[in-house]
């Protein structure tokens, strides 16, 4: 059963998602199933998507809900773990990364505010899992003015993250970008409607050869006449 066919039959607790968010989260987080990961859910709400995203990664994953009311507490149960925080609370999130981390996946799906959004991703990014995936849902409230946003507000994270656009590139930059750690730890960046997804990882080495079939089998030809 793919997430969305999961989705569609629950019949536990309340999940709440925007339906386009389903082919994301497949294209970017099957290849986690079934592995032993530990996976950080910020926002827990009614406690239904952390028992979606148990189903999904299977047995061996350790699911981790964050949520500021305290009423979420009850929605543990084996394979998951609730605890009681401000996402923006750099004390509380490093308690959290002490007891659970380093996170293999984080998504996003907290407050919506832009400055929770951004220290979070300051604060937790970094400590993902050197492949790990961060994942922020419902972005479009960078654009509305009571969770920070506005199209031109320059501290929104869409905004933000526009600049991150530029440091993945700054190696080729000729020196107009200072390399800095999306530089070195990130592999990409993928942005889709009200989504952004960071996949860490690094290229230690970057060059581009050029190759030629013809030419390498005149070269292996010519050693093996020798």
């Amino acid at each position: 059963m793919n997430l969305w066919q999961d989705f569609l039959t629950n019949d536990d607790r309340l999940i709440h998602k925007w339906t386009h968010y389903f082919p994301i989260y497949e294209k970017h987080l099957t290849e986690w199933r079934n592995k032993t990961i530990t996976v950080l859910e910020i926002g827990v709400s009614k406690g239904g998507s952390l028992q979606m995203w148990k189903r999904f990664f299977g047995p061996l994953a350790t699911i981790v809900g964050i949520d500021i009311n305290s009423d979420c507490q009850a929605f543990e149960e084996d394979g998951i773990h609730v605890r009681i925080g401000d996402q923006s609370d750099p004390d509380f999130l490093s308690r959290l990364v002490e007891e659970f981390g380093p996170f293999d996946i984080v998504l996003d799906d907290g407050s919506h505010q832009m400055e929770h959004i951004r220290k979070s991703f300051e604060y937790l990014y970094p400590k993902v899992s050197k492949n790990g995936i961060y994942i922020i849902e419902d972005l479009h409230t960078a654009y509305w003015p009571e969770y920070g946003g506005g199209k031109d507000n320059p501290s929104t994270f869409i905004n933000i993250s526009k600049q991150f656009i530029d440091d993945l590139n700054a190696d080729h930059s000729r020196g107009a970008i200072e390399p800095n750690f999306i530089t070195r730890f990130t592999f990409s960046i993928s942005y889709y409607d009200s989504v952004i997804v960071f996949q860490r990882g690094n290229i230690p080495l970057k060059k581009a050869p050029q190759v030629s079939v013809k030419n390498l089998a005149s070269r292996l030809l010519s050693v093996d006449m020798r």
